[in-house]
């Protein structure tokens, strides 16, 4: 529901989760949490969708993320997946072939997108839920601990001056680059603002051309680019604003046309939407949690968008802290666990900054010595394609798997990762994807006869069998019928998961061998009836 009035100190203005902020993060929160039958606002200063497209593609894991709100299917077909990426030298020859390897989610590895349509299915979506009220054009002016230290204090202007106080027990601040929420907090936002600056420019296609639908790092010492397909009839370029330019001019339809052109894009081919100039950023958020607010996508980081990561990087955060706050505020963890949502989210957004840093290295060198040799030696290296496979595996996006964090000790080499989500058989015969039958909720899953897990069976965690491909369906087990799981349990020597509501391993054990404990506090209480989300 979505609401643009509001009066002062309604009574019923108390919620389990306020969120601030629409936008990408903000709006997978609101789904996710909208699923758990929780109370949430959503408080969000514009009207209506940022017509502008920034993110223009995202991976497999953030798909398996948007799975879980029932959304996947549909934001695919707005997408466009298994496309390759051509890094090409001056002339446009091709010195650098990527196709991001698939990582096991069960998705393309990468799709491209148009995040304002991207935006609004979302939005439809979060629409399902009743308990969540949607405030647009709203702010929030002020936040505080309440005297009772139980809740946040927010205080909301509307467009019309009208001011509502809320109360939440938990705020997701996803307000953005400049976040007002962190600054209030007091949060320091370290790092760096790169002295380039890049005209973005959306457009739409009227004509197509030769492999419009290939992205493109047109590394050109003189003027680098990135010439990018994106669905639903658009197309997207970026260029470097350099020395001398003048950044009102390079935003007009007549330089855009012409800095096209070199690629043989004429006027008849596209309709320029918008141009818009921007500045790269590597900065993270000191703290990504002060008391009972947590900073989430670019209020808690950004980077520069080579690989893709920035809105990804914001999803991943939602993911992470939303199945959390959901199971401290139904009583089934402690409140320490929410301490390991920066423990987990920061090492490895930072991980990812850092490749999308030397992917922008590779792409904008603008020193021609070094430039002809990066384009000889990737040249001469792309016959040996498991090498250039290798080369842009290592430096493309890693997976997120948690060295620290909420998991069992002793560690295993299956923990603080995530399970693989091939399709499986299930108990009636159908193939589904994995994660539907696991139903983001805490699981044992095994191989073979289960050894008795008398702390789990305590705790009411349901256990499931993995049965090899071609095994008969049968109750409380899935089929293996890709042949995926099983050998992802042999590699990493175990028979026995127990895993979180996000598919990650929080304990494993080997044949033979109990399981870990479940954690301090595990007190799963019953199931709430799902929140109708027709």
């Amino acid at each position: 529901m979505s609401s643009e009035t509001s009066a002062v100190n309604r009574a019923d203005d108390t919620y389990d989760v306020a969120v601030i902020g629409y936008g990408p993060t903000g709006v997978t929160a609101a789904n996710l949490l909208g699923g758990t039958g929780l109370r949430v606002v959503v408080v969000e200063r514009e009207a209506d969708v940022f017509s502008r497209a920034r993110a223009i593609s995202t991976d497999e894991e953030v798909i398996r993320i948007w799975q879980r709100t029932g959304l996947a299917e549909r934001l695919k077909l707005d997408m466009l997946a298994e496309r390759p990426l051509d890094f090409v030298d001056a002339r446009g020859r091709t010195f650098l072939t990527a196709r991001p390897a698939p990582r096991g989610h069960g998705h393309p590895p990468q799709m491209f997108l148009y995040q304002p349509a991207l935006e609004q299915v979302l939005r439809e979506g979060v629409g399902r839920y009743p308990n969540v009220e949607v405030l647009l054009r709203h702010e929030c002016l002020r936040l505080r601990e309440s005297a009772d230290g139980t809740g946040v204090e927010l205080t909301v202007a509307g467009a019309d001056d009208s001011v509502r106080r809320l109360r939440a027990r938990y705020v997701i601040a996803a307000d953005g680059g400049s976040s007002l929420t962190r600054a209030q907090l007091n949060v320091g936002y370290e790092g760096r603002t790169y002295e380039d600056r890049w005209v973005v420019v959306d457009t739409e296609m009227l004509k197509p051309w030769p492999d419009h639908d290939r992205l493109r790092f047109r590394c050109d010492p003189a003027r680098p680019a990135v010439d990018c397909p994106t669905p639903l009839g658009h197309h997207r370029w970026e260029f470097p604003v350099l020395p001398g330019d003048d950044e009102k001019h390079l935003t007009t339809d007549d330089a855009i046309h012409a800095m096209v052109s070199r690629y043989g894009i004429g006027r008849d081919r596209i309709r320029i939407l918008r141009a818009t100039v921007y500045s790269h950023h590597v900065r993270f958020a000191a703290r990504f949690r002060v008391g009972r607010v947590f900073l989430a996508g670019d209020a808690a980081h950004a980077m520069p968008p080579w690989i893709g990561q920035g809105m990804a990087a914001g999803v991943r955060d939602a993911a992470n802290l939303c199945w959390k706050l959901a199971a401290v505020l139904r009583g089934e963890l402690p409140e320490s666990v929410l301490d390991s949502y920066e423990t987990e989210r920061k090492p490895h957004v930072r991980e990812v900054t850092r490749r999308a840093v030397l992917v922008g290295r590779l792409i904008t060198e603008r020193r021609l010595p070094v430039a002809r040799a990066r384009n000889g030696v990737l040249r001469a290296i792309r016959p040996a394609k498991w090498l250039t496979a290798r080369l842009v595996d290592s430096n493309w996006i890693p997976v997120a798997s948690y060295a620290q964090g909420f998991q069992a000790r002793p560690r295993t080499k299956a923990s603080g990762r995530q399970i693989p989500q091939p399709w499986v058989t299930g108990s009636d015969g159908e193939r589904v994807r994995l994660d539907d039958v696991l139903g983001g909720r805490w699981l044992l899953l095994h191989l073979g006869p289960s050894r008795p897990q008398p702390a789990w069976e305590r705790a009411g965690v349901p256990a499931l069998a993995v049965l090899p491909a071609g095994s008969r369906p049968a109750g409380n087990a899935v089929v293996d019928s890709d042949g995926v799981l099983l050998p992802w349990l042999a590699e990493h020597g175990v028979t026995t998961l127990a895993l979180r509501p996000d598919a990650y391993v929080y304990a494993a054990a080997p044949a033979g061998a109990r399981l870990p404990p479940p954690p301090a506090g595990f007190a799963p209480a019953p199931r709430p009836a799902a929140v109708s989300a027709q």
